[in-house]
């Protein structure tokens, strides 16, 4: 039984176990049947022309876990912002943890969607935003029929939120291997301000696969800082699916640090729906091995005098592979856009590749809009006046990568992450810096 199969007899069951009642219920059935009839991505689909999912697609996946698990907070405290006090949303194996999580419904709400999804009073949220914004893919439409739990994040109008979100996946490995589906849906009203961090972790060597979805809604002037941490076990391979809705004068930030993993890959897309928008991708992907990253960005201009902003920077060694596919659509209405995209990427070895696809469509004729590529080592010359310098070549390659990367580290607003995701570089680099951003 091959695992799309699976996939739709197991769906069978979930609906059984939920109630009759749901008002997911049709949403639910209308998105198995898309599933069904796209299935998932190949080589053959442009936008995964140079991803494909075989490999992942041949394992046994469990999908709902058997037996609770329980872990302490000594064994992952590592995987915590815990340099500062934070709200703090933990699923482990799917399945929501008190002990490990802190939530609030003090004046906003910081909970879980199936607590929004099944009480009365959040009905009319779920039926203005849930599955609003997201794609009807074969993935996202998967995701969407076995919805049940993630973040649930309501930021009322005017409210500025104090201390930072942090969303966590933990995958224990006590089934052989796991297929999880986490659904978060987060909502910033008018004039609010929020940082949210999102991170997905494999506790052990056992291969675990996410396909998670996540709607972002910014109305009027709200202020979204978004940060994604990847930096996961080798067998652990993650589709982040994020669709990002933009009303008038809002500004999103999304920033990816992507570590490590088997297969990651992450579809960003941003809507700007209203005058004045500000949207901002930025990433740094370090790789080795044999992992593979890919971006995959979408802008969509929709509306005058708005502006978009890409910088993703990449370092890849042995024999890993990185794509970056970033799209700018600017429709004939958005006049007066300023839209700029740049992808720069350093190979190390021989056997590491990347492949870059940079689009533009654009439909209005008095627009600002750019893109640039470069791939190749770094610079012999920069290495040479370093090591002429007393810098010891293995110190000096590192502080090069360090100022490659740095355009995307000096616009983290969080300084204790801004200052983790510098000591995870350093690490992965295989050197001290010996100095702190």
């Amino acid at each position: 039984m091959t695992l799309k199969d699976k996939l739709l007899s197991s769906y069978i069951a979930f609906e059984d176990y939920l109630e009759d009642d749901s008002p997911l219920h049709e949403l639910r059935n209308t998105a198995i049947k898309n599933f069904e009839s796209i299935g998932f991505p190949t080589k053959k689909d442009e936008a995964w022309k140079y991803t494909s999912l075989n490999a992942l697609l041949k394992t046994d996946y469990s999908f709902f876990p058997k037996n609770e698990s329980a872990i302490e907070f000594k064994d992952v405290k590592k995987y915590f912002l815990h340099d500062i006090d934070t709200y703090k949303i933990v699923f482990v194996d799917g399945v929501y943890s008190s002990f490990l999580s802190e939530t609030t419904h003090d004046s906003l709400d910081v909970c879980l969607l199936s607590s929004a999804l099944s009480k009365p009073k959040y009905k009319p949220v779920i039926e203005a935003y849930f599955n609003k914004v997201a794609k009807d893919d074969g993935l996202t439409s998967l995701n969407t029929a076995f919805a049940k739990e993630g973040a649930y994040i309501n930021i009322p109008k005017n409210k500025e939120v104090e201390k930072p979100i942090e969303i966590i996946n933990f995958s224990t490995g006590n089934e052989a291997a796991m297929l999880l589906q986490p659904r978060n849906l987060i909502i910033v009203g008018e004039n609010a301000h929020v940082q949210i961090i999102e991170r997905h972790q494999s506790l052990s060597a056992n291969p675990v696969f996410t396909n998670s979805v996540t709607e972002i809604f910014a109305e009027k002037r709200a202020y979204v800082d978004y940060y994604k941490i990847q930096n996961d076990r080798a067998e652990a391979s993650l589709i982040d699916n994020s669709f990002i809705s933009q009303e008038r004068e809002s500004n999103c930030n999304l920033h990816t640090f992507s570590f490590g993993g088997k297969i990651i890959r992450n579809n960003l897309n941003f809507y700007q729906n209203g005058e004045h928008c500000d949207s901002t991708l930025k990433g740094v992907t370090i790789l080795k091995d044999k992992q593979h990253v890919d971006h995959n960005t979408l802008v969509h201009h929709t509306a005058p005098n708005c502006e978009s902003h890409q910088d993703y920077k990449g370092i890849y060694a042995d024999a890993s592979t990185g794509v970056f596919n970033g799209k700018i659509v600017v429709e004939k209405e958005a006049q007066k856009i300023n839209a700029f995209q740049q992808n720069n990427n350093i190979l190390i070895d021989d056997k590491s590749t990347i492949n870059a696809k940079p689009q533009l469509e654009i439909f209005a004729d008095d627009v600002k809009c750019s893109h640039g590529c470069t791939i190749g080592q770094l610079n012999e010359e920069a290495l040479f006046y370093l090591r002429s310098r007393g810098i010891a070549e293995k110190e000096a390659r590192a502080l090069l990568m360090y100022a490659f990367a740095n355009t995307v580290l000096e616009s983290v607003k969080v300084r204790e992450l801004k200052q983790r995701i510098n000591k995870l570089i350093a690490t992965k680099i295989g050197v001290s810096l010996g100095f702190d951003v």
